[in-house]
């Protein structure tokens, strides 16, 4: 858990929703090694390190949690494979906030991969799937959920039916169709780009503004507009969705949060993309 980042008079906390580790050539997709291994260095199998830190942003109005982490429901074969190293931790971490499942008033999902929506249901106790915050509106674009509900060849590997299950036809789950105020100072954007319905948040308070790229911005070392991911489905969409949304942050002086990036959880850019301004420092 990292707490005390502040915008305004929204305060930000970073929770523990798990670790683990993908191939970085699949994040950094057609960019040589030689050159983003010195921005998100690998380990002697070429996998790097990926955080899945939900944002819990306190405002004078709500409790809105930004993703929701990997959950509890992934298999001990799924956790060999995505190279899990810290489970899912979410909950814990709330409670030591004195803050219950039940406190939370929004879940606002960039899209619905396994590693962003897996903390939506969880398993109890007894082993009973329940929505993780029962009374949480969750927001996501109704492009992304028909997706969801269709999936493809190539999304049918993202988009698992274990944690949408419950979400289906219920009064819980709030679908978007563009832009849209969650709350005052917190708004959505639909951009697309990482997939069809992928959106991001836009938080702004007392003269500053955070922006949440979701995966199209998953961490600092793809400031560059031209590094885009394997996983992108729509890649050039993707670099100009980038270059205009950087752009518009590095002229406010907004500053970029992270949900899967291990070395730093928040930042600011210059022109050039280069890290001018930090959070955590050091």
């Amino acid at each position: 858990m990292k707490a005390g980042f502040k915008i305004g008079d929204f305060e930000l906390t970073w929770l523990n929703g798990g670790l683990f580790e993908l191939d970085g050539g699949t994040m950094f997709g057609v960019v040589p090694k030689v050159l983003w291994q010195k921005k998100y260095p690998a380990d002697e199998d070429n996998y790097i390190p990926l955080t899945s830190w939900p944002i819990l942003v306190k405002t004078p109005d709500a409790l809105v949690l930004i993703e929701s982490g990997l959950g509890n429901k992934l298999t001990d074969k799924q956790k060999k494979i995505y190279r899990v190293k810290k489970d899912w931790d979410l909950l814990q971490e709330l409670q030591q906030l004195g803050i219950g499942r039940g406190d939370i008033d929004y879940v606002i999902l960039t899209h619905f991969d396994f590693d962003h929506a897996g903390g939506v249901i969880m398993r109890e106790d007894g082993g009973a799937p329940a929505l993780t915050f029962p009374k949480a509106k969750h927001l996501l674009q109704r492009r992304e959920w028909e997706d969801v509900m269709n999936p493809n060849s190539r999304t049918i590997n993202t988009y698992w039916p274990v944690n949408n299950e419950l979400l289906r036809n219920s009064a819980s789950l709030v679908l978007i169709e563009g832009g849209q105020e969650v709350v005052p100072g917190i708004s959505v954007a639909h951009t697309g780009g990482h997939n069809g319905g992928h959106q991001i948040v836009i938080m702004a308070s007392k003269g500053e503004t955070a922006l949440h790229l979701g995966d199209l911005l998953p961490t600092h070392a793809h400031a560059n507009p031209l590094w885009v991911m394997a996983y992108d489905n729509y890649p050039m969409d993707a670099i100009a969705l980038k270059e205009q949304w950087i752009k518009q942050g590095v002229a406010d002086k907004s500053w970029f949060t992270f949900y899967h990036d291990f070395y730093l959880l928040a930042c600011r850019f210059d022109e050039k993309g280069s890290v001018v301004q930090k959070w955590p420092e050091g």
